[in-house]
């Protein structure tokens, strides 16, 4: 598919349902109607960076912080377990506390529950990527966000897309399961810019693309600017499921943010993975990237049961495996 097709499919919203339909005939064709369930452990909202569009950047002062402790993730990931979960998925800020040693012991641990692990906690020296494969990290996820790199020094100030660019290459030569992904509807951002990062994430052949919409935060420089459009985003998800048949897309939270079923109308447009939250209490509240989250109040078991009847409503069924990018399993090199 080259860039000019792309950018028609991408502006056609009066075709879109032909559209949606063909990329969930095409995801059906290529995984099947499983949709891998993943656990998602959010467990620290510091972060060193400053992004603009990001309710956890550094310079948020209205924002209560917090970290978890290595006891609490191992723990939490155990009762993940316990309710059925096969990945979890560990996500932060760059919260630099978390340095090599004290992340490979949490790895170690949670690799004893039999579970695949993901990782989704930044940009690290390739020293720390390998020592996290070597405790037994299976994936890594870790955004572009954007191919166009003005716009993204704009909106990341005092980071180098180019070393992004370079710890994803770092994560798929050492043999980690490799996601990335970008934001829909960003500020200056342009349908061509959208193609491009398609076919960026075809290059680089991507095991997990995940597709999201800009959402603007009240605490953030870009407080003013509108929501990016959810049918456009649904369209770039659709897109991407074309261009890479068999990988895995989730239906990503804030797609939900912005309509009510948001996540089914994703999975009905080429998604097969949705990430439940499982961290508990208070900390599920205060990771907040984006305004509107959904299921702050909600216990993980709440979610994990709320979301299965909605995937069994639409003749989805469960994964019950690990969920591996072409079957996968754990630690596959």
């Amino acid at each position: 598919m080259n860039k000019h097709t792309i950018i028609e499919l991408l502006n056609n919203e009066q075709e879109q349902d032909k559209l949606f339909q063909s990329a969930d005939a095409v995801r059906q064709q290529a995984v099947g109607d499983e949709v891998h369930l993943r656990g998602l452990i959010e467990f620290s909202n510091i972060c060193r960076n400053n992004c603009l569009y990001c309710g956890i950047r550094k310079d948020n002062n209205l924002l209560r912080r917090y970290r978890m402790s290595p006891k609490e993730i191992v723990e939490t990931a155990r009762r993940a377990k316990e309710l059925g979960f096969r990945t979890i998925v560990l996500q932060s800020g760059e919260d630099m506390w978390f340095e090599q040693k004290v992340m490979c012991g949490i790895i170690e641990k949670i690799k004893a529950f039999d579970v695949a692990l993901t990782l989704s906690i930044g940009e690290r020296s390739y020293e720390d990527y390998k020592a996290f494969r070597h405790a037994g990290a299976d994936r890594y996820l870790m955004r572009i966000e954007t191919t166009d790199q003005d716009l993204y020094h704009r909106l990341d100030p005092h980071m180098s897309w180019q070393h992004r660019y370079e710890c994803l290459m770092m994560i798929k030569e050492l043999g980690y399961e490799l996601g990335s992904g970008i934001l829909v509807g960003l500020p200056d951002q342009t349908i061509e810019s959208i193609a491009d990062d398609l076919l960026f994430l075809q290059s680089i052949e991507v095991d997990m693309a995940g597709i999201g919409p800009f959402i603007a935060h009240p605490h953030t420089p870009l407080k003013n600017a509108p929501n990016g459009p959810l049918d456009l985003a649904l369209r770039t998800m659709a897109v991407m499921r074309l261009m890479l048949p068999d990988i895995n897309i989730p239906a990503t939270t804030a797609m939900e943010s912005l309509h009510p079923q948001g996540r089914i109308l994703a999975l009905q447009s080429g998604a097969n993975v949705v990430m439940p939250n499982v961290t508990e209490g208070e900390y599920r509240k205060l990771y907040e990237l984006y305004p509107g989250k959904i299921c702050v109040n909600d216990t993980p078991a709440h979610c994990q049961t709320c979301i299965g009847m909605k995937i069994m409503s639409i003749g989805r069924k469960i994964g019950a495996g690990y969920g591996g990018h072409n079957g996968r399993m754990p630690q596959d090199a």
